[in-house]
């Protein structure tokens, strides 16, 4: 039958494909277009004609077994909230079947939270929640690396769909996700590649490695979030990498020159601060880093844009605005040069008093800080005036 189809011409076998109606029929010009195109010469146009008739008959048949009804726009599963998608020309691949989303002929819809995409049959076979779900509950990372414990731990299924896997390939290949350190079927991990938080913090290693779909949008939702705290997880980090020395000094001036802007009208009418409105956290502290914020420091992005905010921040407060100007201080100790300012390089501020010195003098000072010294003896004479009182 087969050698009969090739016999054929092209406008016979394409009368044929209209001409199959129902599932049965379609089923049978598949199988025997999938024989033509073994039996045909490797690469010839005849073989090409007939792999694209071998679709155009799968899409009838998918038409014909998930017909494009009408559809609610939005669906809400296991955390989820999945919209009906509007575009019909570009090609995905349904996240739970694997299977291509021909968006002409079949309904899909993808998850707002973690961007998960599916067929509209295949959504009551979800048994995964949203990813976003855990970033929202949980927001911290798995930070030993590669935690392998293996396959046998797993029962020898697939940490996520539960299917049978082993490292042979029988029945399903076993693939290991180098975040989460478990084995998954090759549907659930597709070999993508992604940054591995602990290898980041551990060894500065930044190299993509393949991890599982979950894992995958886990971590790309993550990615923003500032949730490492690199000085007690990793604090040798700071003498291997000088980008990050760098880095915590300009957070830490950032930090200090903070008080000029909120109580400047000017700045505020600037929204100077909303500067580093991506990196929110640079103005709360200078200890929590995001995955994103360590890229960017190895590639060198995140030392450069820091430079330039505090350059703009400090010509602010030292140049452009009066009121801030008079917030500086004249150093006590020697009682000459410039205005000075907390953040400047060549300064020393008081732990107590937060008074501004120049560095050589504050250490070469052996006497305590003259600012503290005149706040113990106002201290002290406004206790004493009660007593003198008293006696007399």
């Amino acid at each position: 039958m087969s050698r009969g189809l090739l016999r054929r011409p092209q406008t016979s076998l394409l009368k044929g494909l209209f001409l199959a109606s129902d599932i049965q029929q379609l089923r049978q010009a598949i199988e025997e277009c999938k024989q033509v195109i073994l039996e045909l010469p490797e690469h010839s146009e005849r073989q090409k004609d007939a792999v694209v008739r071998l679709i155009h008959l799968r899409l009838k048949l998918q038409e014909l077994k998930d017909p494009n009804e009408d559809e609610p726009n939005i669906r809400v599963l296991l955390e989820h909230r999945f919209y009906k998608e509007k575009s019909k020309s570009v090609k995905q691949t349904c996240d739970k079947c694997n299977a291509i989303i021909w968006g002409l002929i079949q309904t899909w819809y993808t998850c707002t939270g973690c961007y998960y995409r599916c067929h509209s049959k295949c959504l009551n076979l979800i048994s995964k929640p949203c990813v976003r779900s855990k970033v929202s509950h949980q927001a911290e990372y798995e930070l030993n690396i590669c935690p392998e414990a293996g396959l046998d731990s797993q029962d020898y299924r697939c940490a996520e769909c539960r299917a049978s896997i082993s490292l042979r390939g029988v029945p399903s290949e076993a693939r290991q996700c180098d975040y989460t350190g478990q084995y998954y079927c090759s549907h659930c991990h597709w070999n993508d590649l992604a940054v591995i938080p602990a290898r980041v913090v551990h060894n500065w290693d930044f190299e993509p490695r393949k991890v599982s779909r979950c894992s995958m949008r886990y971590l790309a939702l993550m990615v923003s979030r500032p949730v490492l705290r690199l000085r007690e997880i990793n604090p040798l980090l700071f003498n291997y990498v000088e980008e990050l020395v760098e880095i915590r000094k300009l957070r830490q001036d950032i930090l200090l020159m903070k008080p000029y802007f909120v109580t400047c009208k000017e700045a505020m009418e600037a929204r100077l601060l909303l500067q580093l409105q991506d990196r929110q956290h640079f103005v709360e502290n200078d200890e929590m880093y995001s995955i994103q914020d360590l890229l960017d420091a190895h590639t060198g992005r995140l030392g450069c844009s820091l430079t330039e905010t505090h350059t703009l921040f400090a010509k602010h407060i030292k140049l452009d605005c009066e009121r801030c100007q008079a917030k500086g201080f004249v150093c006590e100790l020697c009682r000459e040069g410039d205005v000075l300012f907390p953040f400047d390089s060549h300064t020393s501020v008081c732990s107590d008093c937060s008074a501004v010195f120049h560095r050589d003098c504050y250490y070469d000072n052996s006497t305590t800080c003259p600012k503290c010294a005149r706040l113990t003896l106002r201290k002290q004479s406004l206790y004493q005036e009660p007593g003198t009182d008293m006696d007399a």
